[in-house]
């Protein structure tokens, strides 16, 4: 195992903490002091967190190259986003950035893996790597399914999978992205930072192609303290998924091919239907929307579809 002494002046790869909670912050470090190649850079950024961290990362100073800052003001409760920017402004000139979360971990083989890649990665100018993942469980300590991704694909065909089909994940941790790409687009602001990941996987590697890792492993926690849990900020988390999902469908949705625009289409309305939002604006921005994919059978069953819609809710009252 390499001394990250030795390597410093090899280091392509910045790892970002955005700190603020210390509960499974040592499991993180540990990940991150056992791996088998030592050429990166951890920058911690704490989110003026009442849990001071700094005498845990001394506990790990002479394994892993670590940049410690403590922001005086907390910002990652308004701002999620901007707390990943101001920790990613620590960083120096790596060319690769990396935003972990304090709760997740890897497996040791995860910086290898990526440099094993990196040639092939840059060959086909790829601005985006993602990783295999698992979901730990920290109340019962288990382990979910592995989650695999073909190993070229097209970040629309991604975002098909994970949000129509239902048949995948995807979180901020497991995606090592080019700078340039983060430093062209940035992080969109969606309340809670939600689903800004989702989102900079698209604009990051401009609709084009994800290169997928599987034989490395990033372990993402899931406990009650975490904004993933179901019960936490719904309010919050909806109002990003529509702004998410209209930047979809009202600017981007030719990125994607004519079936997953239908697919998305009907998502799309199913989800307005559900949450009561129908309103002349949508009615006729989804009409000229099927208009102008020439659905034109499609345009007939939305119309029949608000209506029903209507009626319903109508009986409800």
């Amino acid at each position: 195992m390499e001394n990250f002494k030795d390597v410093c002046c090899q280091v392509r790869l910045a790892i970002v903490i955005p700190y603020f909670k210390i509960g499974h912050f040592e499991k993180t470090l540990v990940s991150l002091a056992r791996q088998t190649n030592k050429k990166f850079k951890v920058y911690i950024g704490n989110d003026a967190s009442p849990e001071d961290p700094s005498c845990l990362i001394r506990k790990f100073k002479d394994q892993i190259n670590i940049e410690y800052t403590r922001f005086e003001k907390n910002v990652g409760k308004s701002s999620l986003t901007a707390q990943w920017d101001r920790c990613i402004a620590l960083t120096g000139e790596e060319d690769w950035l990396m935003v972990l979360g304090d709760d997740d971990f890897l497996s040791e083989n995860y910086v290898q893996s990526f440099y094993d890649h990196l040639l092939e990665v840059e060959k086909r100018q790829i601005k985006v790597v993602r990783f295999a993942s698992q979901i730990f469980f920290s109340e019962t300590g288990k382990l979910s399914q592995i989650f695999t991704h073909p190993e070229i694909e097209k970040s629309t065909d991604f975002f098909h999978r994970k949000f129509i089909q239902k048949a995948t994940r995807a979180s901020l941790s497991e995606h090592i992205f080019k700078r340039s790409a983060y430093q062209k687009k940035g992080f969109r602001n969606f309340p809670l930072g939600w689903g800004a990941d989702n989102f900079a996987w698209l604009d990051f590697s401009n609709f084009g192609n994800i290169y997928c890792i599987n034989d490395a492993i990033a372990y993402v926690t899931m406990s009650n303290e975490n904004i993933s849990r179901q019960s936490f900020g719904q309010s919050f988390k909806l109002e990003a998924k529509v702004a998410y999902l209209e930047l979809i469908i009202f600017k981007y949705l030719k990125s994607f091919d004519q079936s997953q625009r239908l697919d998305l289409l009907h998502y799309f309305e199913r989800f307005i239907y559900d949450e009561g939002r129908i309103d002349f604006k949508f009615f006729t921005k989804m009409v000229w929307i099927y208009l102008k994919e020439k659905a034109f059978v499609q345009v007939i069953k939305f119309n029949r579809r608000v209506i029903l819609n209507f009626l319903e809710r109508r009986r409800r009252a």
